[in-house]
């Protein structure tokens, strides 16, 4: 009987057992909501999105503009504080549309599952991916499932594709001197709560993953746009693997700016940074799932952050430093004591499969 609720080669082989699976686990448990003529449901080749005007509606221009994007997750422990590898996978996919200014449209999902992983934490892990999606209202409308030996991989793989719209996509690369940065909330929950999990820490067991789709958070602030018409938001990107320290440096060096930031506007819960200092690890450097980092219009960021504020996900939000022409490429973190260090952008992996 346990060997029944295993997944076994068969279950890959592409016959009665890999459609039983598929139709009693997976297509059971996930949204069902078509984008074309041809869905989930049909299990085609493909699936189709229609383009229909009123689904386009909300954009300032008449050039519309497809914004594709896919990531492969692997995730050790697949289950932890705050949500597992199903909706790590969806909110990755979700998220990285967003912050390119594209609202998510549709989803693809490719898993590969390793013999004797169990099916129950199969329908688990759906059952989490289907969560993102009704809160977002996005489909994956097609998909791919393959099974492996158990000792050719030892926890299942999941890849999630998407495609979302856009009028405009908006660049990691749009930071102009002047520009304020905002992060959404506190940072390095996410990558800090995998590491206590994993390793059996009890310091900090009370640490939960920021894992979330952040589409709808980001979506009304996209409307805000300066006097000539052009999105107040210049920048944005998912600070996941590195952390803020990644995507800081990232978007400084591709917009050819410097970026200053204030060590005493960041937001860090407390559990965060004992555990980091216990470490050795800077919270600037480890991954989140569910934040995002904004450049914005100086004019206009005190209107993005009450937007951001309104959304749970965005309640503590922050203005934490500003572009400029000094040290163009790099950026500088400002001490509480006055003193300031250089964030360079982080070397090796210190805590793996995090995403």
């Amino acid at each position: 009987m346990a060997r029944e609720n295993k997944i076994s080669m068969e279950h890959g082989a592409g016959g009665q057992q890999m459609q039983s699976l598929i139709g009693s686990v997976i297509l059971k448990n996930l949204k069902k909501t078509c984008a074309g003529t041809v869905g989930l449901d049909s299990l085609d080749d493909g699936a189709s999105i229609t383009l229909l005007k009123e689904n386009c509606g909300g954009f300032q221009s008449d050039k519309i503009e497809l914004v594709m994007t896919t990531d492969s997750h692997v995730v050790k422990p697949i289950f932890f504080p705050g949500g597992d590898i199903g909706r790590v996978s969806v909110c990755g996919a979700v998220n990285d549309l967003s912050v390119m200014g594209a609202r998510p449209l549709a989803l693809s999902c490719g898993m590969i599952i390793p013999e004797g992983f169990d099916i129950t934490d199969l329908e688990k892990v759906v059952c989490s991916m289907n969560a993102v999606l009704e809160e977002v209202g996005v489909p994956i409308i097609t998909g791919d499932t393959k099974t492996v030996e158990g000792s050719a991989l030892d926890s299942i793989m999941i890849n999630i594709s998407g495609i979302g719209i856009c009028d405009a996509p908006v660049r990691d690369s749009g930071l102009s001197p002047g520009d304020k940065i905002i992060v959404s909330g506190y940072i390095a929950d996410h990558g800090m709560a995998l590491l206590t999990k994993r390793e059996g820490f009890e310091f900090n067991s009370d640490l939960v993953s920021d894992v979330a789709p952040v589409w709808k958070m980001i979506e009304p602030a996209l409307s805000v746009r300066t006097k000539d018409g052009k999105k107040a938001i210049s920048a944005m990107k998912d600070p996941t693997r590195g952390g803020i320290a990644d995507s800081l440096n990232e978007m400084a060096q591709k917009s050819k700016v410097g970026i200053q930031i204030e060590e005493e506007k960041i937001p860090i819960r407390e559990a965060v940074q004992t555990s980091c200092e216990m470490l050795g690890l800077d919270p600037l450097e480890i991954a989140n799932e569910g934040k995002v980092v904004l450049g914005v219009h100086p004019d206009y960021a005190e209107q993005v952050l009450k937007i951001l504020k309104q959304h749970p996900y965005g309640k503590d939000a922050a203005i934490i430093g500003v572009a400029g022409t000094d040290k163009p490429g790099k950026v500088i973190l400002v001490s509480a004591l006055g003193s300031t260090r250089y964030v360079d952008v982080p070397t090796g992996d210190p805590i793996p499969r995090v995403c």
